[in-house]
């Protein structure tokens, strides 16, 4: 007995060791972490935002998925909407007397997004504060964001490659056909490119025909705005940069793409010369999160009616999700939370994704139509994609906005199951027998080839389902299904083409949809909560150091986005349709920008 004893106050004091340790371990990263955070710092006067853009913007503030304990020295992750606003603030600050731009590593999700963030620099001008840019490096991008400067200035040594609009894509089938790898691919809609890197060698003439389509669209957008803040015409701007003349920093500045090649110590000289600093004194400069963080936004909290932001950005997937992605769950959950708040007199659904799960988005249009029938206004407002299953989500809305680069439409579905039958008996000697009850007894499964009648059961349950998403949208949008099926057929449209054939009702941001739902739910004094809830960054990171939410796949995910950055969209696409169930309804092509 005194043996057992003995053993069990080890047992207990190891225990209780293990725990002390954990504790301390817990402390020890919580307070490396803490002491590492930027330190908010009050704003002083003659002060000047300076604005990067070089970090992950989500459109919804703190929801990405936390990638290692330096994603946390940072009190929060800024939404692109949330950095907006903070801009629009800081116009009012008599302590902000103006902007630096310096954008030349800017990590930008999307056309449409850069564009929010380009009109917020655009109203912060109309206050009659400067802004000026300075950079080494412009693409596209980041001399997009530039271009509003009041003056944009470029190192001597600078490099400029401002371009037009492209799309690249991977084909696997010659891979796969090597491997002995067989694609069993179905889907409906002629214009369906998500599957052809699986089943072509290169574009289908129909996916090259709405790519060419829209990217002219996106094109032209680009064009007109960089015509109006550099004062040239778009002919212009179309024919330098397809001629590709503005090679240099000196030929960008003959051909109006820059004011002036100067150093940035050059640059700092002038500011304190606008500043009316003496030339020994530093300029002060406020990043936008220090900002955000010393002159946080306030809410009216007065206001009794409120009006919902529902975010949906990223992958559509069945489950919970994680942050950054739609898992019908959890969107679900959150959606029966507004319809039990009386006081939510209506409803903003903000899509920025290329869709996912079929499954999953009927579940979430499912619960907003129920939103609908309980008397709440839907009003959609669409990001950079709002496309396929994120489309899906949106056609039953009251009223839906779009920016003109908005990529949406891809009304359509597919399926894929692999099959490694021949690969297994040819690569490895290894052969399948089966032995059944009836002829789909095995179902679906990667170690046999369908049978032709298996094959045609999947392509008429996959044509039904496209039947399902046509009628979703004729209902919606008020139209006959043979007017939807004409201009779905899994077709990509931009947002200024949307709105001319009727899936798209007017053009505007998030705050134009904000507005429209309140005049639709019939309130003046209003206030906003948005959806989902997101946990903060220490809430993130005490579940990953207690393992809860732990994704491996994810994990290899970021490797790869570090290592084999060309790669990370096949790896996603697969990662991503294995955890769904049954039918996608999915955009594949990025635009980069």
């Amino acid at each position: 007995m005194g043996q057992f004893f003995k053993m069990f106050f080890a047992s207990c004091l190891g225990v209780l060791v293990a725990l002390g340790v954990l504790i301390l371990v817990g402390i020890g990263i919580i307070g490396a972490i803490a002491s590492s955070a930027e330190k908010t710092e009050p704003v002083g006067p003659n002060s000047v935002l300076r604005l990067t853009f070089d970090q992950v913007m989500p459109e919804q503030t703190n929801n990405v998925e936390a990638s290692s304990i330096s994603d946390f020295k940072r009190s929060k992750v800024l939404g692109v909407h949330d950095v907006a606003d903070a801009i629009r603030r800081a116009a009012d600050d008599d302590n902000i007397k103006g902007i630096l731009l310096e954008p030349e590593m800017a990590s930008l999700n999307g056309f449409a997004s850069a564009r929010i963030l380009r009109q917020a620099i655009a109203d912060f001008k109309k206050k009659g504060k400067f802004v000026v840019a300075h950079g080494k490096i412009f693409m596209r991008g980041s001399y997009y964001l530039a271009s509003v400067a009041d003056e944009v200035y470029i190192n001597p040594s600078g490099y400029v490659e401002i371009n037009g609009f492209a799309v690249q894509q991977m084909f696997y089938k010659r891979m796969l056909d090597q491997l002995g790898i067989k694609m069993q691919i179905y889907y409906a809609g002629k214009f369906k490119g998500a599957t052809e890197p699986y089943r072509l060698e290169k574009f289908s003439p129909e996916n090259k025909l709405q790519y060419k389509e829209f990217l002219a669209d996106f094109y032209d957008v680009f064009l007109e705005d960089l015509a109006k803040s550099r004062k040239m015409s778009s002919a212009q701007l179309r024919s330098v940069i397809n001629q590709g003349v503005a090679n240099t920093p000196e030929k960008a500045v003959e051909y109006g793409l820059f004011d002036k090649v100067l150093y940035r110590q050059e640059l700092i000289v002038q500011l304190r010369k606008k500043l009316g600093l003496d030339a020994d004194e530093d300029v002060k400069f406020v990043g936008i999160s220090q900002y955000d963080e010393a002159r946080p936004g306030k809410k009216n909290l007065s206001a009794d009616n409120k009006i919902a932001v529902l975010y949906a950005e990223g992958t559509v997937l069945d489950g919970k999700g994680a942050n950054g992605t739609i898992g019908d769950k959890r969107y679900v959950s959150a959606i029966e939370d507004i319809l039990e708040d009386d006081k939510i007199k209506a409803i903003v659904l903000r899509v920025n994704s290329g869709g996912g799960s079929a499954l999953a988005s009927e579940n979430i249009w499912y619960a907003l139509s129920k939103a609908k029938e309980a008397g709440k206004p839907l009003i959609v407002s669409m990001g950079d994609y709002a496309a396929s299953g994120g489309y899906y989500i949106a056609c039953m809305a009251d009223s839906i906005y779009a920016e003109p680069n908005t990529i949406t439409g891809s009304i359509g579905v597919f399926r894929m199951v692999p099959s490694i039958e021949k690969m297994m008996a040819n690569k490895l000697g290894i052969t399948m027998d089966s032995v059944k009850t009836g002829p789909f007894a095995l179902g679906l499964n990667v170690m046999q080839d369908m049978s032709e009648e298996e094959a045609r059961r999947a392509q008429i349950s996959t044509e039904e389902m496209y039947r399902l998403f046509i009628k979703r949208v004729a209902d919606g949008r008020k139209m006959k299904p043979e007017a939807v099926n004409e201009i779905a057929q899994g077709r990509v449209w931009s947002g200024v083409d949307a709105k001319r054939i009727g899936l798209v009702d007017k053009l505007g941001d998030l705050n134009a949809a904000i507005k429209s739902a309140a005049k639709l739910g019939k309130i003046k004094d209003y206030r906003t909560v948005t959806y989902p809830s997101i946990k903060d960054p220490m809430q993130q990171l005490l579940e990953e150091f207690l393992g809860e939410g732990s994704d491996d796949e994810a994990k290899m995910g970021k490797i790869m986005q570090k290592e084999f950055p060309e790669l990370v969209p096949a790896y996603e696409f697969y990662r991503q349709a294995k955890t769904s169930h049954g039918f996608q309804a999915r955009l594949q092509v990025v635009v980069p920008f």
